[in-house]
């Protein structure tokens, strides 16, 4: 029998890749594109997935004929694109990404799936981690790369068993989440990104009320106490001593944080409060299947974390590069209220993701920065990421940075990242922190390495 072949347009983003490798090791042909790696960019991405042998085509519509049965697409494609008029052309079907996404989640018996908008990829990775680490055979398919898996074939953003248990991300911004019918869902928190707070609101009460087993909702929200379920509801907390998880005695370490579960005292290799609260979050959802919360906590110690989360690049001559995904108010303000309860100066360039999302939530954006930095801090700021397609340039990083300064904030903008980066190996001393922060542009680590270089 001739294997089923599926292309994928815009395999290199993270959601694609992971959604590719899993088709891959399913037993499908997967062939794919990616106008980055047409300009010569996100090398690691092909070559990881070439060695699972999934074919890279062009983007030029080389790798859709008639033996594809089907094209998936990233939110970010266009019909112009050649591999989307080559499948319309051949009248192949085109579906978007969590479409298939939905379809494999609910091939398993018991899909677990984690919302909110901060903390899904770690909480997701750390579900997965425990599940695998207890042989529970669960196929993760995650959005950020996880420092565990380094070492296995491919890009290391998914788990790949052949059990009943499916764990992934449920988005929210794209309304995606609302193709979700989980056996346990997890909602770690509701905040402002992408959609107003009633709206987020809706979309998470809708998520809960089509949960079958379990819902796990953190009670350290405001946003989330209203949450019913239809079935069991476990909580998380690190105030609520009536939650039904609660973490007490919590202690900065040099290198992550130590918490009181019961009457035992976990560690995690991760800094910051709100990594332990993504940890009650999987160490609850797992109990939902069973296993016992100190046999989680206990695998969670071993737990490296995700790429691109806090992660400490490298260090040279006294200056710390740290690598970050932050880019909502929520996101910012727990990155920095973590690396604030370290001493250090910090040099922070943040990134804005894209001109709607810095429209909708800009202002809230820079007041995370500015209620956590002190007088000795910098922020620094390019030209707003631009991915392609059709929007309107109305905004500027200018206007951001020039609120901080009214703040009273030492902030500056520089049209290019190339002068960031003379900036910073200018004016970098030993026991400085840097930290590169944003969403979306794969090459914010290659930019980390480069400043570490010059310096």
């Amino acid at each position: 029998m001739t294997k089923k072949t599926v292309s994928f347009c815009g395999i290199s983003g993270s959601g694609m890749s992971a959604l590719a490798q899993i088709m891959k090791l399913s037993g499908y042909e997967v062939r794919g594109s990616d106008r980055s790696f047409d300009q010569g960019h996100d090398i690691f991405q092909k070559e990881a997935l070439q060695s699972l042998g999934i074919k890279i085509f062009p983007q030029d519509g080389s790798a859709i004929n008639s033996d594809v049965t089907c094209l998936y697409t990233s939110t970010a494609v266009e019909d112009t694109i050649p591999d989307v008029k080559a499948a319309h052309e051949h009248n192949i079907p085109i579906k978007q990404r969590f479409d298939l996404l939905a379809e494999l989640f609910h091939s398993y018996k018991k899909g677990i799936a984690v919302g909110g908008t901060s903390g899904k990829t770690t909480t997701t990775a750390m579900i997965g981690y425990i599940l695998d680490q207890l042989q529970k055979k669960p196929c993760v398919i995650n959005g950020g790369l996880l420092l565990n898996y380094d070492k296995q074939k491919g890009i290391p953003n998914y788990i790949y068993n052949k059990g009943d248990i499916c764990v992934i991300e449920a988005d929210e911004s794209n309304g995606s989440i609302e193709s979700y019918h989980p056996y346990i869902s997890v909602i770690n928190n509701i905040g402002l990104d992408h959609k107003s707070l009633a709206e987020l609101q809706e979309l998470f009460q809708n998520f809960a009320h089509r949960t079958s087993h379990g819902v796990v909702v953190n009670l350290d929200c405001e946003a989330c106490k209203s949450i019913t379920a239809p079935c069991q509801k476990v909580t998380f907390s690190l105030k609520d001593t009536q939650a039904d998880f609660y973490a007490s005695d919590l202690t900065n370490l040099p290198d992550g944080i130590s918490y009181k579960l019961g009457d035992k005292t976990f560690t995690l290799k991760l800094i910051g409060a709100f990594n332990v609260a993504n940890a009650l979050a999987a160490i609850a959802a797992c109990s939902l299947l069973g296993i016992d919360k100190e046999e989680a906590a206990t695998v969670l110690q071993n737990f490296m974390g995700t790429h691109r989360r806090l992660e400490v690049i490298g260090r040279q001559n006294g200056v710390t590069v740290i690598d970050d995904f932050a880019h909502n108010p929520d996101k910012i303000s727990a990155s920095m209220q973590a690396l604030k309860n370290y001493p250090g100066r910090l040099l922070v360039m943040f990134q804005p993701h894209g001109f709607s999302p810095m429209r909708f939530m800009g202002k809230e954006i820079i007041d995370s920065f500015c209620q956590t930095m002190d007088n000795t801090d910098i922020l620094l700021m390019p030209e707003i990421y631009f991915a392609g397609g059709t929007v309107t340039k109305d905004i500027s990083s200018a206007d951001f940075v020039n609120q901080a300064k009214e703040q009273g904030k030492q902030a500056f903008f520089f049209p290019t990242r190339a002068e960031i980066k003379d900036f910073i190996c200018k004016h970098a001393q030993p026991g400085d922190r840097i930290i590169i922060m944003g969403a979306r542009d794969n090459t914010l680590p290659d930019f980390c390495r480069e400043i570490l270089k010059g310096l």
